[in-house]
């Protein structure tokens, strides 16, 4: 009985939990405030907030993996290989983020001694953990009390188990000579010669080995497997789930419920203020350079900086593509400054702004027919797909929700988009996307710089799209009130919204809604075509 309390105690979540799943625990719950109590787009904080809830807990049949092929990341030699034909492996039920290459543990201004120390230790700690019987016997095994302990500490280390490791056939790059030094570690009982530069190969899920085609000194290709795992149990529900922003395929759903909610009749009654929908994707190019400042890669820069356009599915379809270890900060930064429009966009707009300026008066706009609207939509697909083939899937899916919204025979099919398509996939995004809000993968330094870029790039397109309505004034008979100009980012409708009220409070006769609805649409296009120019020129081809 008392062994029986103990495999209990043993098996349940508590030794997994650290400092970083308590702080994870408080981000949730401020998420969660912003969402119920402040109302701050709700539809998309809570199901961000309660996937990071449950990325931040032991949970089984969630986020693990199936048993399958253990893939090389690298092309190179096989210079290890740990796993054999018939080794059980069992993977801890939070698994903790592990350097993909030896190098990842060194830090600018190491020394060559310091960096083979750092080797030496992290060997060492994960030797500790792959040593234990709970790694490599069934669950029949009897063991002590002590033992039990151990195995227990040793799974909540959150360690997988390394199968094997490569050494990189691509040549280093000047002043990289560092990654060649050579440390003589010990793991699984084998003494083995490493590098900075080779490439660790983890198993990412509970199974029994049963094929190993590699040994050490074969040729490995890239996405080649050193070894197949088997295991009866399938993965957990948000490994499939997850397929959808991987797959890239909620994106462009919800862009088909989003065309289907939108009316463009606006900016095709002014079609100038596609201007301000362009101007204001001057903070996603400030904030690229601004990243690549800070020392943040091409496609890392690219990944934030669209952040600025408020554009939560754009951000998740181009960081998936080009950073998706950063997706998660990205999509939480993107939808936050969504959520808080209402509050960074006005003392902005208002110190951009005179009063005068706030009280100007734009003429009615004039009634748009359907056929223009159809027109527009044909138009806009055919102009930028040919422009940027790269996101397509988004233009097109967009404009086809806004065909049959305004073809006004579909009104099934136009209900179904504005709402059960769009409400369904939202809560699967959002879950996805919080799923992936791992403590030990979201409290980093660069999470925090993620989240000021950020603020900046929105910041910044906010009074890029204010000062070029002001520009256009120079020019202009009729005057276009600059409160619009802020709303050429791309969170429809909120930000025409706020244009809105704040021009009622210079004028509570003067009604802007309409008028700030072109910039407003005009951005998400905008931002999408911007998506795709970084896409085309950073993304790589491999």
């Amino acid at each position: 009985m008392f062994t029986e309390l103990l495999n209990l105690i043993w098996d349940s979540g508590f030794f997994y939990i650290d400092w970083r799943m308590l702080v994870m625990w408080a981000v949730v719950a401020v998420l969660f405030y912003l969402a119920v109590k402040r109302e701050f787009e709700p539809l998309l904080l809570i199901p961000i907030a309660f996937g990071a809830l449950l990325a931040n807990l032991p949970t089984q049949g969630v986020t693990n993996k199936p048993a399958g092929d253990i893939f090389s990341e690298v092309s190179g030699t096989v210079s290890a290989v740990f796993v054999t034909k018939g080794m059980d492996i069992e993977l801890p039920r939070v698994i903790k983020d592990q350097p993909d290459s030896l190098w990842r543990l060194a830090e600018d201004g190491d020394s060559d001694e310091v960096i083979a120390q750092k080797i030496k230790d992290f060997f060492v700690k994960i030797d500790a953990v792959a040593s234990k019987e709970l790694r490599v016997e069934g669950s029949n095994a009897t063991h002590s009390i002590a033992e039990e302990i151990a195995n227990a500490q040793a799974a909540g280390t959150g360690i997988p188990f390394l199968a094997g490791i490569v050494t990189p056939s691509k040549a280093l790059r000047a002043g990289e000579e560092w990654k060649n030094i050579q440390v003589t570690v010990s793991y699984m009982g084998k003494e083995i010669v490493v590098s900075p530069k080779d490439s660790l190969v983890w198993a990412d899920a509970t199974g029994t080995i049963v094929e190993v085609p590699f040994k050490v000194g074969d040729s490995i290709i890239r996405g080649e497997s050193i070894a197949t795992a088997f295991s009866a149990h399938s993965g957990g529900l948000y490994y499939y789930l997850q397929k959808g922003v991987l797959l890239e395929i909620f994106p462009p759903l919800i862009f088909l419920g989003v065309g289907a909610l939108t009316d463009f009749g606006p900016l095709i009654a002014n079609p100038r203020t596609l201007l301000l929908g362009a101007a204001a994707q001057f903070g996603v190019l400030f904030t690229f350079f601004g990243a690549l400042f800070l020392g943040f890669s091409s496609p890392q820069a690219a990944s934030i900086g669209i952040i600025g356009g408020a554009d939560g599915p754009t951000s998740i379809f181009l960081a998936n593509k080009l950073a998706p270890t950063l997706m998660a900060p990205i999509a939480v930064a993107a939808y936050s400054y969504m959520a808080l429009v209402p509050v960074i966009q006005p003392p902005i707009m208002r110190a951009l702004t005179t009063m005068k300026e706030r009280r100007i008066r734009m003429k009615s706009l004039r009634k748009v027919s359907r056929l223009e609207k159809l027109i527009f939509a044909m138009f806009v697909t055919i102009f930028c797909i040919m422009i940027t083939p790269d996101v397509s899937a988004l233009i097109g899916m967009l404009m086809l929700g806004n065909f049959i919204r305004e073809s006004g025979v579909c009104e099934r099919l136009n209900k179904a988009a504005q709402n059960e398509i769009i409400n369904v996939v939202t809560i699967f995004l959002g879950t996805s996307v919080g799923i992936t809000m791992t403590g030990d993968k979201f409290l980093r330094i660069e999470t925090l710089s993620i989240l000021l870029l950020g603020v900046i790039a929105f910041m910044v397109s906010t009074g890029a799209g204010v000062i070029m309505a002001k520009f256009m004034n120079l020019f202009t008979k009729d005057k276009i009130n600059p409160l619009i100009g802020s709303a050429g980012v791309s969170a429809v409708p909120m930000a025409a919204r706020v244009s809105h009220v704040e021009g009622q409070k210079a004028d509570s006769s003067n009604f802007l809604l309409m008028h700030a609805m072109g910039p407003n649409v005009a951005g998400v296009i905008g931002t999408a075509i911007v998506a795709g120019f970084f896409i085309a020129t950073i993304a790589p081809h491999s």
